[in-house]
C-alpha cells in the first residue's frame, strides 16, 4: 500500500501543481507531455516488469521499480525546463511499470482468491484517498513551499516501502538461470510507444506524426510477433494471452478504462460548462466515482466465494451502463447530484469489474506465470485509458462541429464558459448549448462502450476458485 501510494497520487497532486510550473519553466507547447511521457512509460513497460517479475522474482523488481521512481521523483524537483521535467516524469512512469503490477502480483501469492479480493480493496481505497487528498496537499505544497517537494514527497515514503519489503517479504533461491527475451522486450517497448504516441497525436493537428508513429507501431509489432514465435521464452506468451477467459478479461478491462476515461475527463466540463457548478462541485461529483470504486471491490471481495468469478465480472460490467445512462440523459436543468450518483454508480461497477477481472486471470494463470498475467490486466487498463483519451476527444470535437448554432463554438469561447469569463446572457447560453450538445454524443458514446463491455463480458467462461489455503509468506513465493 505504501508503495502504491506515490503512484497513485502522482495522478492528482502533480495536476495541482503544474500550472505554477509551468509558469516558472516555460514551454506551455509542451504541457500535455508531462503526463503523456509518464503514462506512456507506465505502460508500455508493466508487461515487461511483469515478466521480469516471473523470471527473477517479484522483490528484486520491486525494489528496482521503487529506486527508478524515486530516482526519477528526486531529479523532477530539481527540474530545470519543462525538456527535462518530461525526461524525469518518464523516468518515473518506468518505475511505475514495476510497482503497480508486481505489487499486485505479490498479494496474489501471498492470498489464496478467497481472501484476496478484500486486500486488493485495500489497494483500491488508497487510490480512492489518493484522489481527494492529492489536490488538497498540492494546493498547500504550491501555498507554503516549493513545487519541488510534490515529487520530493516521494522520497520518504519510497525509502519506507522498500524498507518494509526488504524485512518482510522471503522468497526462495533462485538458482536457475533465466532466459530473458531482451529483443522481445525491445520491441515491445517501442511498439506499444509509438502507438501510444500516435494516439496522442491523433487527437491534435499533428497528422503526419501520428501517421509515421502509426507506421512505427506497425513495423515493430510485425518484427515482435516474429520474435515472440522463436524465442525459448517469450516476453508475451500468446498462449497464456490467447487463453478464452484471458483474452475476454483485458477486452472487458480495456474498454473500461475507455469508460472511466471517458467519465473523468468530462463529467467535470459538463458540470462546470452546463450545470454551471463551481469547481469544488464538479471534484465533488467525479469523487463519488473514487467513493464507488473501493466499495465495488469491497464487495466484490466478500462475495468472490458465494457467486463465482464470472457472475461477479458479468454482474459488475451491468452497473456500468446503468451510471453511464444517468449521464446520457443529463440536461442543462439536470442538477449535480444526479450527475455525482451516476457517477458513484459506474464506480461501483468499475470496482467490481475490477478486482473480479484481475483475480480472474491471477486464478487461471500458473504461478510462474501470475507476474505477466497481473500485467496483462494493468496493461489493457491503461492502454483503455489512451484510447479512451483519444476516442472522446474526437467524439466531442466532431460535436462542437455540428452543433445546432447558427455559427460556429470556438475553443476559447467554452474556455470562458468554463473559468465563468463568458461575456453576455445570450452568448454565454449558446455557448452552454452547444457543449451540451456535443458532450450529450460523448457521454452515448460512453454508454454504449459501457454495453460492449458487458456484451463482452458474457464471453468469459465460468472460472471455479482454486481452494488453496494460507501459506507463510516464504513458501508462497
Amino acid at each position: 500500500m505504501a508503495s502504491m501510494v506515490m503512484v497513485a497520487l502522482e495522478a492528482t497532486i502533480v495536476a495541482t501543481a503544474m500550472p505554477q510550473i509551468v509558469t516558472q519553466l516555460g514551454g506551455l507547447h509542451l504541457y500535455s507531455w508531462v503526463f503523456s511521457s509518464f503514462l506512456l512509460a507506465q505502460t508500455a513497460m508493466t508487461v515487461v516488469f511483469g515478466k521480469l517479475a516471473d523470471l527473477y522474482g517479484r522483490k528484486p523488481v520491486m525494489l528496482a521499480g521503487i529506486s527508478i521512481f524515486l530516482v526519477g521523483s528526486v531529479l523532477a524537483g530539481f527540474a530545470w525546463s519543462m525538456p527535462a521535467m518530461i525526461v524525469f516524469r518518464l523516468i518515473q512512469g518506468v518505475g511505475a511499470g514495476a510497482i503497480q503490477p508486481v505489487s499486485m502480483t505479490i498479494v496474489a501469492d501471498l492470498y489464496p482468491a478467497r481472501e484476496r479480493g478484500k486486500v486488493q480493496g485495500y489497494l483500491a481505497s488508497v487510490w480512492a484517498i489518493s484522489a481527494v487528498l492529492g489536490p488538497m496537499v498540492g494546493g498547500l505544497i504550491i501555498r507554503d513551499m516549493s513545487w519541488a517537494w510534490i515529487f520530493w514527497l516521494n522520497v520518504p515514503i519510497g525509502l519506507a516501502s522498500a524498507v518494509g519489503f526488504m524485512a518482510f517479504l522471503h522468497e526462495k533461491d533462485r538458482h536457475e538461470r533465466p532466459s530473458l527475451d531482451i529483443a522481445g522486450a525491445v520491441l515491445f517497448t517501442a511498439a506499444i510507444g509509438s502507438l501510444m504516441m500516435a494516439l496522442t497525436d491523433a487527437g491534435t493537428s499533428n497528422t503526419s506524426h501520428a501517421l509515421f508513429e502509426s507506421g512505427v507501431f506497425c513495423v515493430c509489432a510485425l518484427l515482435f510477433v516474429l520474435q515472440e514465435r522463436r524465442a525459448v521464452d517469450p516476453m508475451m506468451s500468446f498462449n497464456v494471452w490467447g487463453q478464452r477467459p484471458i483474452a475476454a478479461s483485458n477486452c472487458v478491462t480495456v474498454l473500461l478504462g475507455m469508460a472511466m476515461m471517458g467519465l473523468t475527463t468530462f463529467l467535470p466540463m459538463y458540470v462546470q460548462g452546463v450545470l454551471q457548478g463551481t469547481p469544488v462541485v464538479a471534484g465533488l461529483a467525479l469523487t463519488m466515482m473514487m467513493v464507488g470504486w473501493p466499495l465495488g471491490a469491497t464487495v466484490s471481495a466478500k462475495s468472490l466465494h458465494r457467486f463465482g468469478l464470472r457472475q461477479l465480472l458479468v454482474f459488475g460490467s451491468g452497473i456500468v451502463p446503468l451510471g453511464a445512462i444517468v449521464f446520457a440523459l443529463l440536461t442543462p436543468d439536470s442538477t449535480a447530484v444526479l450527475a455525482g450518483l451516476g457517477s458513484l454508480i459506474m464506480g461501483l461497477g468499475m470496482g467490481i469489474t475490477s478486482v473480479s477481472s484481475m483475480v480472474l486471470i491471477q486464478e487461471i494463470v500458473a504461478p510462474a506465470q501470475r507476474g505477466s498475467g497481473t500485467a496483462s490486466n494493468l496493461f489493457s487498463r491503461n492502454l483503455g485509458n489512451t484510447l479512451g483519451a483519444t476516442l472522446f476527444g474526437a467524439v466531442l470535437n466532431y460535436g462542437l462541429a455540428h452543433t445546432k448554432s447558427a455559427v460556429a463554438i470556438t475553443a476559447d469561447q467554452i474556455k470562458q464558459l468554463l473559468d465563468g469569463q463568458a461575456h453576455g446572457v445570450i452568448q454565454n447560453s449558446v455557448v452552454r448549448l452547444a457543449l451540451h450538445q456535443s458532450l450529450h454524443i460523448t457521454f452515448l458514446a460512453m454508454f454504449v462502450i459501457s454495453v460492449v463491455m458487458l456484451l463482452t463480458a458474457m464471453l468469459v467462461p465460468p472460472v471455479s476458485l482454486k481452494r488453496v489455503s494460507q501459506v507463510p509468506t516464504h513458501e508462497a513465493l
